[in-house]
């Protein structure tokens, strides 16, 4: 199944998408595998698996704290894809989210062989341009795979329109001006955001859906998100569950939770 067919199954059940973020290696190889074969179980519906890096700029703490320990593990590129062949094997699509660094130090040929290979969805590449994409834009077209660029409440309309359409899978829209993590509440400028997001692919032609991340944490927030997004991203609050947790079985406990939480509230919000 692709990004797209996920998200027009749940609008097609009158609903948004939940898509789920864990780093691989977190809180080992294994376990992160179990945790998010377990957000599948309980309801997420696209996963994104984050490629852990040394210089993690635009994350918060919590995630910078999983990376860490995953880097410490001993975590590295191959283990990534080894992470996402086996979430994928759920039959849910998954997705790389990664810094372009390691992209372009493995090579960018190599890097969408060995995804494709995998069973890997595509890329979410939250620091590459457009302008500098242009490897990665061949690339992923010649392997069939999503490229999954976002926008931002800074974004200009010409901006939206230029990112909008290089994207193939979904945009990723960033309710949040700083680094990453959940809020206790949604930014208010997020409908907005996703209101002009939504205005320009329509001019364009295109169904091209629009998820909403950084800061959703409860079924109350993902509900409010669900209200006016095609899909709401999660990441923070589950590695929370992980990190909050005394050993592996009461956190997969509790991401089993928050996910059913989590997917309950997207179906509320519509």
């Amino acid at each position: 199944m692709s990004v797209q067919t996920a998200y027009d199954k749940a609008r097609a059940e009158g609903r948004a998408a939940l898509v789920g973020y864990l780093p691989a290696g977190f809180p080992t190889y294994e376990g992160a595998v179990e945790t998010a074969r377990t957000m599948v179980d309980a309801g997420c519906d696209v996963i994104e698996i984050g490629l852990p890096y040394s210089d993690p700029m635009m994350d918060g703490p919590t995630i910078q704290d999983a990376v860490h320990q995953a880097l410490v593990g001993g975590i590295r590129v191959a283990d990534v894809f080894r992470t996402v062949e086996a979430v994928a094997a759920t039959g849910v699509p998954t997705l790389v989210m990664t810094y372009w660094n390691p992209v372009d130090h493995y090579g960018v040929d190599a890097f969408a062989r060995d995804l494709a290979s995998a069973g890997g969805a595509g890329l979410i590449t939250p620091d590459l341009t457009p302008e500098e994409g242009g490897a990665w834009l061949e690339a992923s077209d010649a392997r069939g795979l999503d490229r999954v660029f976002l926008v931002a409440l800074s974004s200009t309309d010409e901006r939206i329109e230029k990112i909008t359409g290089v994207c193939r899978g979904f945009v990723y829209a960033a309710s949040l001006m700083g680094v990453t993590g959940a809020r206790s509440a949604v930014d208010t400028g997020a409908p907005r955001l996703v209101e002009r997001t939504r205005e320009i692919i329509d001019k364009g032609g295109t169904s091209l859906p629009v998820g909403l991340g950084l800061g959703v944490g409860n079924g109350a927030q993902a509900a409010e998100v669900a209200g006016f997004a095609d899909g709401v991203i999660v990441g923070s609050a589950f590695i929370r569950r992980l990190l909050d947790a005394p050993d592996l079985a009461s956190g997969l406990a509790g991401v089993r939770e928050l996910t059913a939480e989590l997917a309950e509230g997207v179906r509320a919000g519509r």
